[in-house]
């Protein structure tokens, strides 16, 4: 009877949310989240005082979008071999060094080389991927789906917290010393990343891992349909939101709406996008995911034909934003639990590197032809309504998504 009861009282021990590293991760996700997801209140002001276009910054929020998609699969592969506290820390030396190069404001070189290639590395290097990787090598497959959702909900907070305090820090000591006040922000991920040191031998990861190469990993993934349309549909997730981010300041702006309402906005996003993904991270835990999806994506359509369609007001871009929060980052717990269910965790970080660098591959479209649109036709809805029609393409290709494992030996 005690032997059984002790056997009981250990796996409930091990059922137990591992909230320390839960906690450091979601510190993290906030951190590296935030500054990059308030880029678009830098635009204005900085290109006021440095006589450049859109297009130009444009670019350089496109470059670091795709530079953060292309380094993900690498850093994720890296982290999943040599411990995600190495290439977390390497994130926070690299965020910081190009906020501190793009605050010198010196030349286009500088903005694209600073806020473009080394803030994408920074934040490919300590992006969702890698956080979540490291929960899902801790936690029971049951927990994955909310544990990701609480490392969302993270990163949504710190979009929260970092788009009005972007604002009042430029407002108070303008653009180039904002800059370095975040630059000196990221310099914080290091230590808080330590809780999360290990590698894909380590933690619940290692129970059960299928052992591949690399190579194999990857060519199993590639010839897998519903992998590949998991990493289909993403692409539209990354053109949605990076688009948002990077010109929304501007867009509100354009329509003669007070520029207070686009931090005003940017928050609301960040704070119900905190709700959103504590919530997908429910439902997707009990239903089904690649449904789930689709509704998401459905959704999104939906909201921002209205906002085009209806008369805009500051009402009516507050609603929106709302909505858009719910809907935000609602994608990624159920996104990276599709991987995990398909393939396990032992090449996690790769794998959900490469559906996420099809994120980013969006991202940069959705950023790059907002500003060279813009300029060339003097107004932002035709990106607006190609997001839309991606929208609709996403929600059908997740449909035919199965949700289930590779049939394989570890999995039999």
């Amino acid at each position: 009877m005690s032997a059984t009861t002790s056997t009981d009282a250990g796996a409930v021990r091990r059922d137990h949310m591992p909230w320390l590293i839960i906690a450091a991760g979601s510190i993290v996700a906030m951190l590296t989240f935030g500054p990059r997801s308030a880029m678009g209140f830098f635009q204005l002001p900085m290109l006021q005082d440095t006589g450049w276009d859109r297009t130009t910054f444009g670019l350089a929020m496109a470059v670091q979008n795709l530079c953060w998609g292309l380094s993900q699969p690498i850093f994720g592969a890296v982290a999943d071999k040599y411990g995600t506290w190495r290439v977390l820390a390497l994130s926070g030396i690299l965020y910081a060094s190009g906020l501190f190069l793009m605050s010198l404001g010196g030349s286009e070189a500088t903005l694209h080389i600073g806020g473009g290639v080394l803030v994408g590395l920074g934040v490919g290097s300590g992006s969702f991927g890698i956080v979540l990787s490291a929960f899902a090598r801790h936690v029971t497959p049951q927990q994955r789906s909310m544990a990701f959702g609480i490392g969302t909900a993270a990163g949504s907070a710190g979009m929260f917290l970092f788009a009005p305090l972007s604002q009042g820090l430029i407002s108070a000591l303008g653009w180039s010393d904002s800059l370095v006040v975040l630059g000196a922000l990221m310099l914080l991920v290091p230590l808080f990343a330590i809780p999360l040191r290990g590698n894909s031998s380590s933690g619940r990861g290692n129970e059960a891992a299928f052992q591949q190469t690399v190579a194999q990993a990857l060519t199993e993934a590639l010839s897998h349909r519903s992998y590949l349309l998991l990493v289909a549909g993403f692409f539209v997730c990354g053109y949605q939101v990076a688009f948002i981010t990077a010109h929304f300041p501007a867009y509100i702006g354009d329509i003669g709406i007070d520029a207070r309402y686009a931090v005003i906005a940017l928050a609301l996003i960040g704070f119900f996008n905190i709700i959103g993904s504590l919530a997908s991270g429910v439902i997707s835990q009990h239903y089904s995911k690649p449904y789930f999806l689709a509704l998401i994506y459905l959704a999104r359509s939906v909201a921002v034909a209205a906002f085009l369609l209806l008369p805009q007001s500051p009402t009516s871009v507050i609603v929106f934003a709302i909505v858009m929060g719910l809907l935000w980052l609602s994608t990624v717990p159920p996104t990276n639990a599709l991987v995990a269910i398909m393939f396990g965790t032992r090449h996690l970080g790769l794998l959900g590197g490469i559906v996420f660098l099809s994120h980013q591959v969006g991202s940069f479209l959705g950023v790059w032809m907002g500003g060279y649109l813009y300029d060339h036709f003097g107004t932002y809805d035709p990106v607006w309504w190609f997001g839309v029609v991606l929208g609709l393409f996403a929600a059908i290709v997740h449909m035919p998504i199965r949700e289930q494992p590779v049939g394989r030996p570890a999995f039999a």
